[in-house]
């Protein structure tokens, strides 16, 4: 295909006309005359060679392959979007933008809320927008990291693209506070019978993987998308979790639950600001890394 004979413009009537299924709306949306976006549709659907939208009864749907293009649009508009919006320079104290990180809940608790806070005093027109990490994420990085402008994530999950540490933490487990046999340490036998609370997809973690090469298939009994839900859901039961230190810091004042340490040397957990290769140079995102792992170093050491 070439690129250099498409209209860029069709790519925002596309993800208007597929939104709004209806011609008239998606024309007031983007500004163009009904007319204007009739002929928008005709150019598109000759591109594809598909109507896109089929007329039943009084309004439209959706065809096959315009389902498939709702997404795919949206995410080649994010990243157009992002791409024209690159800058040679940044000045922190008189730009205003946002910037979209996807975090799990447990580094916005312990390294985003620090990072909002210097963002705040640094570049008041500056916006974060923490959005929550999907379980594809390792399924399809590349196309995540294009819509996004980074991705918090320990070393270990995700490869191949540019990252930057920010800091490190270590893997603990909690048990109820009236647990009624792990009264001191944890044993490998406790692992393997006693149930779990686990994060999403557990396989992912490096330390969970590590149990895997150490003989010890985790017997998980509840799986939740939030490190901050564990112990919550370990507090007054048999169950056992393994989460990060530092958010057990936070954590085991409000629950009624206890950190013990690992039976074996688990794998540290070293957190890392990813991005697309497409952010390197751009001067915001520059800006933006160099604050975080600013940020990130001053945390104080985990114990």
């Amino acid at each position: 295909m070439n690129l250099a004979r498409l209209d860029l413009n069709l790519v925002v009537a596309l993800r208007a006309l597929l939104e709004e299924r209806n011609v008239t709306r998606a024309g007031q949306r983007v500004g163009l005359s009904q007319p204007a976006m009739s002929a928008a549709l005709s150019r598109l659907r000759r591109h594809f060679d598909d109507e896109l939208l089929a007329r039943v009864g009084g309004h439209y749907e959706l065809t096959a392959l315009g389902q498939v293009l709702l997404d795919r649009t949206s995410t080649a508009y994010d990243v157009l979007e992002r791409l024209f919006s690159s800058q040679a320079e940044f000045d922190p104290a008189r730009e205003s933008r946002e910037f979209k990180l996807v975090a799990s809940d447990y580094a916005v608790s312990v390294f985003g809320a620090e990072l909002a806070r210097v963002v705040h005093e640094e570049a008041p027109g500056v916006r974060l927008r923490f959005a929550q990490t999907p379980p594809v994420v390792v399924d399809d990085t590349a196309t995540l990291l294009s819509a996004v402008d980074g991705l918090l994530m320990p070393h270990g999950v995700i490869n191949d693209f540019p990252a930057t540490d920010l800091y490190e933490d270590r893997w603990v487990f909690v048990v109820a506070d009236d647990h009624p046999t792990v009264t001191g340490r944890l044993t490998r036998q406790d692992l393997a019978e006693l149930p779990w609370v686990t994060y999403q997809r557990t396989y992912d973690a490096p330390a969970v993987r590590q149990l895997g090469m150490l003989g010890v298939e985790p017997r998980v009994e509840v799986s939740v998308d939030s490190f901050q839900m564990l112990p919550l859901l370990v507090a007054g039961t048999r169950r056992i979790a393994m989460i990060q230190r530092r958010l057990a810091r936070l954590l085991t004042p409000i629950a009624p639950v206890r950190v013990v340490e690992p039976p074996y040397e688990a794998v540290p957990l070293r957190e890392a600001l990813w991005w697309h290769p497409v952010h390197t140079h751009d001067a915001a995102h520059i800006w933006l890394r160099e604050t975080a792992a600013r940020v990130g170093a001053r945390l104080s050491p985990v114990r």
